[in-house]
């Protein structure tokens, strides 16, 4: 019995892999929020200023929208990450959903690489143990994990959104952010050939 229940959960994780493992989802999750970043901003590059303030419909968020509330809810969830409440005093949530007078292009722009900045640099400093913590967000406890996980999925749901109105706005000018249509083979070759030892 005890040997099948080996085989069910696997071996049990050396000390090396017990380092290894947290330190590459930390790594790991970083890369993916610098590339979820690089994919709006170049989404964000071919919108004007008219599109990016331009809801599709009344019940519609603009990008600009979506924008100031990533912004608001990275800055908020990430500084003093681990010792404060992910949802800060002085955030005003509802806030984020309307656009002032003061909510220029730049300005918005500006919150968006602070809340990115906070986002990235206080995951890179988290360490193998950090990741065991419990953090609270709205006083809800979460594993550090969880907020991390909790975090990419929001991220990347409203980069998507970014995207998708950025694609919409740009029309016949849109240039792809990924593989082009009908190019998958070409470009799944091109990597394999540039994998290939020299």
């Amino acid at each position: 019995m005890g040997h099948l229940a080996r085989r069910k959960h696997g071996p049990t994780p050396t000390p090396a892999l017990r380092i290894v493992m947290p330190t590459n989802l930390i790594r790991d999750t970083a890369t993916v929020l610098r590339q979820q970043k690089e994919l709006a901003d170049r989404a964000l590059a071919q919108v004007d200023d008219a599109d990016f303030f331009a809801p599709l419909d009344p019940q519609a968020n603009c990008i600009a929208v979506i924008v100031k509330h990533l912004a608001g809810n990275l800055r908020s969830r990430w500084t003093d990450f681990l010792t404060t409440d992910g949802e800060k005093p002085d955030r005003g949530r509802d806030e984020e959903f309307i656009i002032g007078e003061s909510d220029t292009r730049m300005a918005l722009m500006d919150s968006w690489e602070r809340g990115w900045t906070a986002c990235i640099d206080a995951i890179e400093a988290l360490t193998a143990t950090d990741l065991v913590r419990e953090v609270r967000i709205r006083g809800q406890p979460h594993t550090v994990t969880l907020a991390i996980q909790r975090s990419l999925a929001h991220t990347a749901h409203h980069v998507g959104q970014i995207v998708m109105l950025a694609k919409h706005a740009a029309g016949r000018r849109w240039k792809t952010l990924s593989i082009p249509r009908g190019e998958s083979e070409t470009f799944t070759a091109r990597l394999a050939a540039e994998a290939e030892p020299r």
